[in-house]
C-alpha cells in the first residue's frame, strides 16, 4: 500500500486540502449554534404553575405552615385561597390577614360553604381585631364558585392543592363536573400502609374520615390525583437546629407562622408549655405543597385507592389509580427543603420583620 500511495499525484489531493479549512469553519459555526441553543434553553424560565389552596386552616397548625411554604415557593402561582369545612368567616379572616401581612393581597380569598362547625378555632386570638371587609384584595362570598371560575377560565391546567376535608370540592364537582378534566388534584389525605405516628396499621385519617362521602366524590373524579397519606406526611417534624432556623429568622411569613404556633400551643393544655420553643408539631400539610412542585424525595406508587364509608383509604386494584407518596427516599432532604424555603428570603412579597 505505501509505495502506491507515495506515487499518487499530489495535485489530485489539492481540492481536499482546499476544502479542509471550510469544513473546520463549518463545524465551528455548528458548535457555536448548538451551544447558543443550549444556552437559550437554560435561560428560558418555566412559568409557575397556577394553584388554588383549599384548606381547613385554623384547626391544626400545619395548614399555616403549608400556606407559608406555598408563599415561599416561586414555582407556584397562587390564584385563590378558600377555607373549607365550616367556620367559614374565621378561616377567611385568618387567610386574609396572613396574605395581607405577607404582601400578597393580590391573592383573592374565598369564603367556604356555610357548614358546621361554626364559630372560631385555636388561632382566633391572632385575628380577633381583623376585619375581613378591609382586606385590600378581593373577597369572594361564594368561594366554591370562585374556585370553579378560576379553573374553568384558566388557559392552563390549575393544580388544586387540598389540605383538609373536601366538602367545597365535592360541591364544586357537583356544580361543574368539567373541572375534573381541567384541573390536577394534590392532597394530604389518607393512610395506606402506615397510620398516625408511624403505626404499622393504617388509620382512618381525619381529612378523609371527617367527610368520607365528599372524599369518595373527589377520589373518583377524572382528574390526575397525587396524595401524601400519613405514610409520608405523618413523619414530618422539625427539631434541633432545623427548627431553630425557622423559629429565629427575621422574616414576616416565618414570624407569623411562629406567632400563630405559639397561640395554638397555648390553646391545648395537653401540650408542653414550651413546645413552640423546642420543636414543631407534625407538619402533615407541607408535604402536599412540596408534591405540587416536585416528587423526587418520595417513593411514588400508582395505586388504586378506594375510600370506604368509615374513612379508610384502601388499596383496591379496581379503583381509580392515584399517585401516592408511600414512603420517603430522603426525609432529611425534605426537612432541609422546608427549612431553606421558610428561613430563606424567597417568595413573592416576603418581607423581613424586625418584630417577631
Amino acid at each position: 500500500m505505501l509505495p502506491r500511495m507515495m506515487n499518487r499525484p499530489i495535485v489530485k489531493s489539492l481540492p481536499v486540502l482546499r476544502s479542509f479549512p471550510a469544513a473546520i469553519l463549518g463545524l465551528g459555526l455548528l458548535a457555536l449554534a448548538v451551544g447558543a441553543s443550549a444556552q437559550e434553553r437554560k435561560s428560558v424560565k418555566v412559568p409557575p404553575t397556577p394553584v388554588i389552596l383549599d384548606t381547613d386552616i385554623g384547626d391544626d397548625i400545619d395548614d399555616t405552615w403549608a400556606l407559608g411554604l406555598l408563599l415561599k415557593s416561586p414555582e407556584l402561582d397562587l390564584k385563590l385561597v378558600v377555607g373549607d369545612r365550616g367556620a367559614a368567616q374565621y378561616r377567611a379572616r385568618l387567610l386574609a390577614k396572613l396574605l395581607e401581612r405577607a404582601g400578597r393581597s393580590d391573592v383573592p380569598v374565598g369564603v367556604g360553604l356555610d357548614l358546621e362547625p361554626r364559630g372560631e378555632g385555636r388561632q382566633a386570638a391572632w385575628v380577633k381585631d381583623y376585619d375581613l371587609a378591609k382586606y385590600p384584595g378581593k373577597v369572594h362570598a361564594d368561594g366554591v364558585q370562585a374556585l370553579i371560575d378560576v379553573i374553568m377560565k384558566s388557559p392552563q391546567p390549575v393544580t388544586l392543592i387540598c389540605i383538609g376535608p373536601v366538602p367545597n370540592i365535592a360541591e364544586a364537582l357537583k356544580r361543574e363536573p368539567r373541572i375534573g378534566r381541567k384541573a390536577r388534584f394534590v392532597g394530604m389525605h389518607g393512610s395506606v400502609r402506615v397510620g398516625y405516628g408511624g403505626a404499622k396499621q393504617p388509620h382512618a385519617e381525619w381529612n378523609v374520615k371527617c367527610d368520607a362521602k365528599a372524599c369518595q366524590a373527589v377520589f373518583t373524579a377524572p382528574w390526575e390525583m397525587t396524595i401524601t397519606p400519613l405514610d409520608t406526611c405523618g413523619l414530618v417534624t422539625l427539631t434541633g437546629e432545623k427548627y431553630r432556623r425557622v423559629r429565629d429568622v427575621q422574616d414576616r411569613i416565618a414570624q407569623d407562622i411562629m406567632a400563630n404556633y405559639r397561640i395554638w400551643v397555648t390553646g391545648d393544655a395537653k401540650l408542653p408549655a414550651n413546645m413552640a420553643d423546642e420543636r414543631s408539631s407534625t407538619l402533615f400539610d407541607t408535604v402536599a405543597i412540596y408534591l405540587a412542585i416536585r416528587q423526587d424525595l418520595c417513593v411514588m406508587e400508582k395505586l388504586g385507592i378506594r375510600v370506604t364509608d368509615d374513612g379508610m383509604t384502601v388499596i383496591d386494584p379496581k379503583a381509580k389509580e392515584i399517585n401516592v407518596a408511600t414512603s420517603w427516599k430522603d426525609l432529611g432532604g425534605f426537612e432541609d427543603f422546608l427549612v431553606a424555603r421558610l428561613a430563606g428570603a424567597g417568595g413573592k412579597g416576603s418581607k423581613p420583620s424586625p418584630h417577631p
